[in-house]
This record gives C-alpha cells, structure tokens and sequence, in this order.
C-alpha cells in the first residue's frame, strides 16, 4: 500500500518578528479590542500561531486583554511613550523653543516625525487654551494634509515624492499639490524655496498652520515645527513674519541637535521614515 501524503499548513509570511508586528498593527487600527478569532482571519494567521504571538506580546505588555472582550493595547505602550517623551533627543531640544514660540505668539506648536507614509505629532506646547487643534501628540496625519506634514513631503528626496505620489495622487490633487507628479514637484519646489509653507483649515477648520523643516547637518529632514494660529486670511506680511520666526525656531532645534550629537560623539539622529 503506498503511503498517504500528509499535507502541512501553509507558512505564514514573513519572519516571526514581522508577523507580531502585523498583530499589533491590526489591533492599533480596531476600533475596539479584537478578538483572537479576528486577527487570525484579517491576517490568515492559524489559531496557535496567533495565540503564540499574542502570549508573547502579553507577556511584554504591548498587548492586554480582559476576558470575552478581546486584545487591546497593553501598559508598557504607555511607558514607552513617557520614555520618548523624557529621552527622545528631538523633544528635549525643541521644548524649550516651542514653549517660548508658542507663548509669544499665543497659539499651539507641534513637533512632528515622518512616520512610514505619515507624520506624526509627537510633541505639543500651547500658548493659549483658546486655541484648538486636532492635530495632537501621537496623532498621524497623511503626507499632503496640513502645513506640518506638506513641508516634511516637500524635503523628502525625488523617488520618494514620485512614490508617495503614484500611490496618493488624488490627495495630492484635494491638497492643491497638484494633479500630475509635474505640478506636484513644481508646487514642492516652491516650498522649499519659500523655506516654510502655510495651510489655512486643513486639520482644523478656523486656523492658520505655518510649519518649517528641522533638517540635519546633511539637509535631510527629520521633522517639522509648526505654529497654530486661532486666525485665518493672513496677510502676506503677516504669513512671512511668522514663517520667518517658524524657520528660526526650527533651525535652532536643528542645530542643538548637531550640537548634542557631536557633544557624545554620534552619527546623525536618523529618520524614522522608510
């Protein structure tokens, strides 16, 4: 008699460490928690690849759950925020200079990073409770929405704006960044010209946001600083007053960047985009 074939279960892709991340990616995007169940099917995962990974996510606390209510986001997410929020390099160097821009010109400053195809705020300071952004800290906001995330698409080198653009040109088009990649490139070009760029209500409806580079000592960006004003149709006098303060306070964190750096012997801080 010959012998019956036994047939294994298909691999799932990629290394164990990318499948946790997947885990953890479909249970940040939930609306709330999920089950076991569910992020095995969004993911095709098995049952016992899924319940390995989640035991050991628990058991590192980036993952939790209550019982017949599903995985949520665990404790140590909390503490690794406080821990970039009192260590991360950037933060520490812009706080001082955010602080004091936002007091003087009484509106809220954000510091963001690039984050995959997104920007993220990761720190805010505010010179008047009056003043209201929903652009808050831990917030992503798409490449082309707001000045604080088009003025880091602005710096970011050709093949990557090409990308980006092939994937999300009709974004681009709803932001008046063009809609071909010509336009798009031209409209860029002008940014970096101007050295800051300003969008009235794009994440907020009723303000100005008027956003600059923080660059590195090579001139690759690494983040944006960006003011909220509680106002609209600035003039153009105006624009370019605060767009020039924005541009200062972003090159000063920039250059206490590459201060800090050469002071303990680092390379550059590098970006966390890909």
């Amino acid at each position: 008699m010959g012998e019956t074939a036994t047939i294994e279960p298909a691999a799932e892709p990629g290394t164990s460490l990318e499948r946790m991340l997947r885990i953890l990616d479909v249970i940040e995007e939930a609306d709330a928690a999920a089950s076991a169940e569910e992020i095995a099917g969004r993911l095709g995962f098995t049952r016992s690849t899924t319940y390995r990974y989640l035991k050991a996510l628990a058991e590192a606390g980036l993952v939790t759950s209550l019982p017949d209510m599903g995985f949520t986001l665990g404790p140590r997410i909390a503490e690794l925020d406080w821990r970039m929020r009192t260590r991360d390099p950037l933060i520490q160097a812009g706080r001082p200079v955010m602080a004091e821009l936002a007091r003087s010109e009484a509106g809220v400053v954000l510091l963001c990073r690039r984050y995959r195809d997104l920007v993220l705020c990761v720190h805010q300071e505010r010179g008047n409770d009056a003043v209201k952004s929903f652009y808050e800290r831990g917030r992503a906001r798409p490449p082309v929405r707001g000045a604080a995330s088009r003025v880091i698409l602005a710096w970011l080198p050709a093949p990557q704006i090409a990308r980006l653009f092939d994937q999300h040109g009709e974004d681009f088009a709803a932001a008046g960044l063009g809609a071909t990649l010509a336009e798009a490139r031209a409209r860029l070009r002008e940014i970096r010209v101007a050295g800051f760029d300003a969008t009235e209500g794009q994440v907020t409806a009723g303000v100005t946001g008027i956003a600059a580079p923080v660059l590195d000592g090579a001139g690759a960006v690494l983040g944006s600083l960006n003011l909220t004003v509680p106002r609209t149709a600035l003039s153009a006098r105006e624009r370019g007053r605060i767009g020039g303060r924005v541009m200062l306070c972003a090159g000063i964190i920039g250059n206490a960047l590459q201060g800090a750096n050469a002071l303990h012997g680092q390379g550059a801080i590098p970006n966390s985009g890909t």
